[in-house]
């Protein structure tokens, strides 16, 4: 090896100082590095569990807002229907009591006639006494004559004629 220019105890000198030199890299840096390097390894793996871990409770999060927006949802349908049939229970109601009262002035529209009609009815009987009572004066004052008796009953006739078609 000599020809080829080698020299052994500088190629031993040189062995020596790689494995010295791989045990000193291997002691002070290749070890720091891969503990470092699993360091950094543990906290992407552990920034990535926690990642999933806010992933799965933004969809959880998300789906009980989701779940809380439907039953606000059928709250709000619920109180209005129940509002509609409040109003139609309501507007019923008030048709009731306005049907009522409609048949309420009617009766007392007809009471009212009835006794207007029957204070006319009277009122045309005591006309009709009056008058039998006036047509009997002016018979008995006219002497009894069958002429004037007969001329006496249709004057009175024709004076109640007029009060006859009310």
């Amino acid at each position: 090896m000599a020809e080829l220019g080698i020299s052994w105890p500088l190629l031993l000198a040189f062995v020596i100082n790689f494995i010295i030199l791989l045990v000193l890299l291997g002691k002070f840096l290749y070890k720091p590095v891969l503990k470092m390097l699993d360091e950094r390894a543990q906290k992407i793996k552990e920034s990535m569990e926690w990642a999933e871990a806010t992933k799965r409770d933004y969809e959880q999060a998300k789906a009980e807002v989701q779940r809380q927006i439907e039953k606000g949802r059928q709250e709000a349908q619920a109180i209005i229907t129940t509002a509609v049939q409040k109003g139609e229970g309501l507007k019923e109601e008030a048709r009731k009591e306005a049907a009522e009262q409609a048949r309420a002035i009617v009766e007392k529209a007809r009471i009212e006639l009835g006794a207007e009609r029957d204070k006319m009815v009277e009122d045309l009987r005591k006309e009709f006494v009056s008058l039998l009572i006036l047509a009997s004066e002016k018979v008995i004052r006219q002497t009894l004559d069958k002429e004037k008796q007969s001329k006496v009953i249709a004057d009175t006739l024709a004076e109640i004629k007029p009060f006859s078609k009310n």
